[in-house]
């Protein structure tokens, strides 16, 4: 071994935990349900591509506020919705009381699911799993819930892609923990096949578009630094210059991918359905 090669410093290990409990804290902030009803669309055409026959065993992990659960209790399904916000599982068990929709709804880590193998035919997420911090034990445990030819459902957000922009710009204004994986590697096709391939006898993913459609960039920038979990983190986080200087990027970038000439918000933002067959 080469001295240069001694001396190099091992790579940072992030602290998931904390990560996890930094994380737990945005999402818990806000009330990200005022952006999440707006995503409904997604978990119907997610159910759509799975072909979701009714009947089915259907999971929701990360649920939110219920767009995948609610999706697959149109169709008929036996649906639990899990996620590790109580406030999210309230939002989501008023809209299905709502609805007249039969679901179960529990707390859950998606790194540590209370379920037995093979418990469930069909395992959704949409733009939930994508952000826990060990991304490889989430891939695991969903794989692990999932019968044989049953099939995993997931609509996750590209780097590429708007959402995924947005959290490229709050890093530059406060850089993620060293070592930590980005929620969006979970929009590549190639991630996918990491996580999944050893399990899976199928990886079908397509990139598909979401269009948030808003008053103006002020009402935007207004609806996600009060609701939405990570940005209203990051303004916190900053000080007057900093909030100042992340605004005027957020508005740059909200420029950048408004398709609206008369001074609404038409932005669309790209998401990578995946539908992957348990072998």
């Amino acid at each position: 071994m080469s001295t240069s090669a001694a001396l190099k410093p091992a790579p940072t290990q992030p602290d998931l935990a904390a990560l996890k409990q930094r994380q737990h804290g945005a999402w818990s902030s806000g009330d990200y349900a005022v952006v999440g009803t707006t995503l409904q669309i997604v978990g119907e055409q997610l159910c759509e591509a799975i072909d979701l026959r009714a009947g089915s065993k259907v999971l929701d992990v990360a649920a939110g506020n219920g767009n995948a659960t609610l999706a697959a209790a149109r169709r008929w399904c036996d649906v639990t919705s899990t996620d590790y916000v109580p406030a999210l599982l309230k939002r989501g068990r008023e809209r299905a009381v709502a609805e007249h929709l039969m679901v179960e709804f529990r707390e859950a880590d998606a790194e540590a699911l209370p379920f037995a193998d093979a418990s469930y035919d069909v395992v959704l997420s949409t733009f939930g799993v994508m952000f826990t911090p060990d991304q490889d034990k989430a891939a695991s445990e969903l794989a692990r819930v999932c019968r044989s030819g049953g099939k995993i459902g997931l609509a996750s957000w590209t780097p590429q892609g708007f959402i995924g922009q947005l959290f490229r710009t709050i890093g530059q204004h406060l850089p993620p923990p060293a070592g930590v994986k980005s929620p969006a590697l979970w929009g590549t096709a190639a991630r996918l096949e990491e996580m999944f391939a050893s399990q899976a006898s199928e990886i079908a993913a397509e990139p598909r578009m979401f269009v948030f459609r808003y008053r103006s960039p002020d009402h935007w920038l207004e609806i996600f630094k009060t609701f939405y979990g990570p940005t209203l983190k990051a303004f916190a986080a900053l000080d007057a210059n900093g909030q100042a200087a992340l605004n005027r990027d957020l508005l740059a970038l909200l420029e950048e991918f408004n398709h609206a000439d008369d001074g609404t918000i038409v932005v669309h933002s790209e998401y990578l359905e995946a539908v992957i067959t348990k072998r």
